[in-house]
């Protein structure tokens, strides 16, 4: 589970995306973008990127559909002489957040496209 407490505390401000996007970020690694790769193989620790693509009030909880851009490899075998060299490439994938209200406890789950 990841702890959004700032994000909690900014809701229902002008600031709650903001705030939201900047924690999310700080807590990338606790995000399901391994399972989210659709080219790569393994997640580069770099920054990532949050988009907010809807926000809504269950009561309990804060629903969110957010947009992750990050960056993943292709491992290869890191042989003396493989002439292939490791790249960055692109990914992108979409993350569903339950925010308790209560708590700030917040599941996180991959959206399949």
């Amino acid at each position: 589970m990841i702890q959004l407490d700032q994000s909690l505390q900014a809701w229902g401000s002008l600031e709650f995306e903001t705030v939201l996007k900047r924690e999310l970020a700080q807590q990338a690694s606790e995000l399901p973008l391994q399972q989210g790769l659709a080219t790569g193989n393994y997640v580069l620790d770099a920054p990532v990127t949050v988009v907010i693509n809807s926000v809504v009030d269950t009561g309990g909880t804060i629903r969110v559909m957010a947009g992750v851009f990050y960056q993943g490899v292709i491992g290869g075998c890191s042989c003396a002489d493989d002439p292939t060299p490791i790249s960055e490439i692109n990914e992108y994938c979409e993350v569903l957040l339950d925010i308790d209200k209560g708590s700030a406890e917040t599941a996180a789950t991959l959206v399949s496209e």
